[in-house]
């Protein structure tokens, strides 16, 4: 039920080892999921101004015809 005294001083001696890789791989999923943010958020800007580009040509573009009374 209890740990060795080896054990429990191997533990203690390697936490910070431990603590920094859990730290550091929390970063880099942190930094992953930042760079997808900004992927996705610089897809949605490019849409929506192509989008709005678009409409700006089609009602520049729009030619009314009048027909004489």
């Amino acid at each position: 039920m209890f740990a060795a005294p080896t054990q429990l001083i191997q533990v203690v001696t390697k936490w910070h080892v431990r603590s920094q890789q859990v730290a550091r791989r929390n970063a880099m999923v942190s930094c992953t999921a930042l760079a997808e943010r900004r992927r996705e958020l610089a897809e949605v800007e490019e849409f929506l101004s192509a989008h709005a580009a678009a409409r700006a040509a089609r009602t520049a573009t729009l030619e009314v015809q009048v027909r004489p009374a």
